[in-house]
């Protein structure tokens, strides 16, 4: 650990400024939406836009926040939405395909919301995604509860694999223009890679391999915040090359959004 880092870390100790992460609640909302368009945005991923008149009051304030993706049950035409029982969500019949995804988008005007998907993952949702008929219906619930890091810091570091392009798309929108961004994604194809803007200044690679790319990393002076998402054992693995460079377990907030079949 270098003497910037301690300095900086007694410093913010000593006078209250550890990073804060808020936690705010939503209301429990389910609502079905219809499938309005299907766009390829690289080899690896597609965007869906969904919308329709129950998004009004759609509320998403967290980056990173995850909803549900509901799909049909078999041989129906929309799928049952969760209701709350006995204080908790449930859904009538047998149930059905969900997934969790990042709304990247939201435009109230329209009623509509934007979900990115990537490609290579496989499975029903992506299945659905990639075939279903525009106005096929389907649903969505959430978000519960976001996460909102601190918007005082003097950097950001934005870690993940592909399952994160969405959520650091949309955080590097939200930056101020006073902030310093730092972007490390892997990519299974570098074909996929983002030409990405923000109002903060920005340093972005794309990577084969983010384990290395965290090892190799240079951090600034000043105080800041890591964030990282993606598979379990990946963030796993980078947790503790990031405390070895001095950066608090309290700057740091890593998510594993899913895990790799070992099977």
């Amino acid at each position: 650990m270098d003497f910037i880092n301690i300095l900086a870390g007694i410093i913010m100790s000593t006078n209250g400024l550890e990073p804060h992460i808020e936690r705010v609640r939503h209301p429990f909302a389910a609502r079905h939406v219809q499938l309005l368009a299907r766009k390829t945005l690289s080899p690896g991923f597609i965007s869906l836009t969904l919308g329709g008149d129950q998004l009004t009051g759609f509320d998403s304030v967290g980056f990173d926040d995850h909803i549900k993706l509901i799909l049909p049950q078999e041989g129906q035409d929309k799928p049952n939405l969760p209701r709350i029982v006995d204080g908790r969500p449930h859904i009538d019949g047998k149930p059905p395909t969900m997934r969790d995804y990042t709304p990247l988008r939201y435009d109230a005007s329209a009623n509509t919301i934007d979900l990115e998907f990537a490609v290579h993952s496989g499975g029903p949702a992506l299945d659905w995604a990639l075939t279903a008929p525009l106005g096929q219906w389907a649903g969505i619930a959430g978000p519960r509860v976001s996460m909102l890091p601190p918007d005082n810091m003097d950097w950001y570091v934005l870690l993940g694999d592909d399952s994160a392009v969405p959520a650091i798309e949309r955080r590097l929108s939200e930056l101020s223009a006073t902030a310093r961004a730092i972007v490390r994604v892997q990519l299974d194809n570098l074909d996929d890679q983002r030409k990405w803007s923000s109002p903060a200044a920005l340093d972005v690679a794309f990577v084969p391999s983010l384990q290395q790319a965290v090892d190799e990393l240079v951090l600034p002076s000043g105080r800041g915040f890591v964030w990282g998402a993606g598979e379990k054992t990946l963030m796993a693995a980078i947790r503790s090359p990031l405390l070895d460079k001095g950066i608090d377990k309290k700057s740091i907030r890593l998510s594993a959004d899913w895990k790799q079949d070992s099977s």
